[in-house]
């Protein structure tokens, strides 16, 4: 019944049989192994959670894994891969790595690697490390053989550190031969193999039991024991902040105070440096030879433990290094020009939008008329029944006192215009209608009259609105060039599924120096892409150096003031996790992922990353206090106004002289020493 809850699956491409005369020719040798291979899976199975058992035997050792290692051995499942003995590990049949990555899909957590040929064991460990097929962090249980332990192998023992082998011992005595004893040891993780790898004994097997009883998986990246870990560095703001002062550097940042409080907890000692050239490669790229440079450059190629650099938790990044989980996520969008809009010349209509200065027109055009239509209708109701006071009778052709107001429509709308301008009339209108409404027009033009001082006094008061670019769409129909670091960020752009993102791909040019770029920004001429925290560094920089130059130099103030504000776009273009970087497959990410995980809990990385932009902030002088100050170039609209005034009245002075000159001058009635006679004649003639 136990062994129908084993899984079975051996994948081989000959005829497998347990040969026993190739390699070890004893008997016995392959049954104390075997025993052996027993009492490590389970001392492994009773203190671990095992998931599942990926066993890597050829046919030498095929009869080690019979029917008894299954039954003596606590319940899980197996995956059994048999091996051809002539078989390529560095480049292994279809089978063999079907097998590899289903039991890496499946989690298998323990590898049983019995192998004769010592070669074959390096390439399928070399094979398993640069494809990740096998799981480095799992624990291992392989033969002893020195040549394992080559110096081009070294790097294998960084990444693979949960490891035992067994070394096979004779005793003799006299000429008796005694039971084969094995010993147990495994590599001396965290101390660095320096030139010859010499393995540390952990315990020795024999009789059927272990002689010192230790725990053979112990974790080892729990105390590094003040070992040196090599950690390479960009400087990335606010990821990673380099302050010089005369000839000394001081490195900080949210991902150094990270790297401080793992070295606390892990015992190692970190020691910072930057890659070559650093300025010039920043993260590095693929070069035409095949490697890379800066600093994926040092991780790729195993001279760096850890990389901190603001690294995106991106498949690329994944593909060359291991990343931490993410302690943050950053906003990436880019850094875009802004313009003043000098709107001053309109300052009259801005209170109000359209749709309300329109209702203001309807409403005066409709009030003038209707006062109108009342008085006219008010004096023909007077004509009809002379019912005035003798007081306020009208001489011949004059209208009533207080009607002439609103008797012509001109007036009317003139005087309704004026009520508007809280102007008072000059003479209280007759007749009851007519007051009771102007008294209600009264109370609106108050109403409309404070709302618009109040918006008047706001836009006085306010600094000038500026002209900024917030959105994709709004960068795409700027036509604008835009720019960013590396070739990942135009890869991104022309992948992306939507139109706008391939469109900013057309015009996407790669920036080695985010400050030329900033120069840039400033002609109103380019867009950067990063992260707004460096973004928000970059801007405030230009801005405070550019107030310096002004300063120092006053003869340019007029050309520095020719450029343009640096405005960072609300909008993000994508939100992506940030991580630290160790070397591939590295031992040490488990466990640093459980500390990173507390210290984001706890809210230090926020705190952390607010002390970081502190100041940074508190640079900034975009945020000018807002005073209410008015000068000259706020009232340019009083002055165009008047300027309108002007004009006008100039038309109508011009048009009243041509009337006069063309039209009354031209009449032959017209007498110029007898001008009331002339203009009665001429009311006559109209009433007529």
């Amino acid at each position: 019944l136990k062994s129908l809850v084993k899984i079975f699956i051996v994948y081989s491409n000959s005829n497998v049989n347990a040969d026993r005369s190739l390699i070890v020719k004893e008997l016995q040798v392959r049954k104390e192994l075997e025993f052996a291979l027993i009492d490590l899976l389970n001392g492994i199975m009773r203190t671990d959670a095992v998931t599942c058992v990926t066993v890597v035997c050829d046919t030498v050792y095929l009869s080690v894994f019979e029917g008894t290692l299954f039954r003596r051995t606590i319940t899980v499942p197996f995956v059994m891969i048999v091996v051809e003995e002539s078989e390529d590990l560095l480049s292994p049949n279809f089978d063999t790595l079907e097998s590899l990555r289903e039991s890496r899909k499946d989690g298998c957590n323990v590898y049983v690697i019995i192998l004769a040929n010592g070669l074959q064991v390096t390439r399928l460990l070399r094979f398993g490390d640069r494809y990740r097929i096998l799981d480095t962090r799992a624990k291992y249980i392989m033969l002893h053989d020195v040549r394992l332990f080559h110096s081009r192998l070294h790097y294998i023992w960084k990444r693979i550190v949960n490891v035992v082998f067994l070394k096979y011992h004779k005793t003799i005595v006299g000429n008796a031969r005694g039971k084969a004893w094995f010993d147990l040891s495994t590599v001396p993780f965290p101390n660095p193999i320096k030139g010859i790898f010499i393995s540390r004994r952990v315990d020795i097997w024999r009789n059927g039991k272990f002689h010192y009883g230790r725990d053979l998986f112990a974790d080892k990246t729990r105390n590094l024991n003040k070992e040196v870990l090599n950690v390479v560095y960009y400087d990335h703001v606010p990821s990673v902040i380099v302050m010089k002062s005369n000839e000394s550097t001081k490195v900080g940042g949210v991902e150094i105070e990270i790297l401080n409080t793992l070295a606390q907890k892990m015992n190692f000692a970190p020691k910072l440096y930057q890659s070559f050239n650093a300025e010039a490669h920043k993260w590095g790229q693929k070069q035409s030879n095949g490697s890379f440079s800066g600093l994926l450059g040092e991780m790729v190629n195993g001279k760096a433990d850890l990389a901190l650099g603001n690294l995106q938790y991106t498949p690329y990044h994944l593909e060359l290094t291991d990343l931490s989980i993410p302690y943050t996520s950053q906003c990436w969008t880019f850094l875009t020009p802004e313009a003043l809009t000098d709107n001053s010349w309109k300052t009259l209509v801005l209170p109000f939008k359209l749709y309300m200065w329109i209702a203001v027109l309807l409403v005066l055009l409709v009030t003038g008329s209707i006062f109108y239509g009342l008085a006219v209708y008010y004096v023909n109701l007077l004509d009809c029944t002379n019912t005035l006071p003798i007081t306020e009778k009208p001489t011949a052709g004059a209208k009533p006192v207080g009607l002439y107001l609103f008797g012509e429509i001109t007036n009317s709308i003139l005087y309704t215009y004026g009520m508007l301008l809280v102007v008072s009339l000059p003479k209280l209108p007759s007749g009851w209608c007519i007051r009771v409404l102007t008294g209600c027009y009264w109370l609106y033009c108050i109403l409309l009259v404070v709302s618009y001082k109040a918006s008047m006094t706001a836009i006085l008061a306010n600094p000038a609105p500026r002209v900024t670019i917030d959105t994709l769409k709004e960068l795409v129909d700027s036509k604008i060039t835009c720019g960013a670091w590396g070739g990942e960020s135009k890869k991104f752009f022309l992948e992306s599924l939507d139109e706008i993102g391939q469109k900013i791909s057309d015009r996407l040019v790669n920036v080695d120096n985010p400050e030329e770029a900033a120069s840039r920004i400033a002609d109103g001429v380019f867009a950067y892409y990063d992260s707004s925290d460096f973004l928000k560094y970059l801007s405030v920089k230009r801005k405070n150096s550019r107030m310096e130059f002004e300063n120092s130099t006053a003869n340019n103030i007029e050309v520095s003031k020719t450029e343009r504000d640096l405005h960072i776009m609300t909008d993000c273009v994508v939100n992506i996790p940030i991580s630290i970087g160790f070397h591939k497959n590295s031992p040490l990410k488990p466990l640093a992922d459980v500390y990173i995980r507390r210290i984001v809990e706890v809210g230090l990385v926020e705190k952390w990353l607010n002390d970081a932009m502190y100041r940074i902030i508190t640079m900034d002088t975009s945020e000018e206090e807002v005073k209410a100050l008015i000068n000259l170039k706020k009232l340019y609209c009083a002055f165009i106004a008047l300027a309108i005034g002007y004009t006008l009245s100039f038309l109508c002075l011009l048009g009243e002289f041509i009337h006069w000159h063309f039209i009354v001058k031209k009449d032959p009635n017209f007498d110029k020493y007898a001008m009331d006679i002339y203009y009665i004649k001429k009311n006559k003639k109209h009433k007529i």
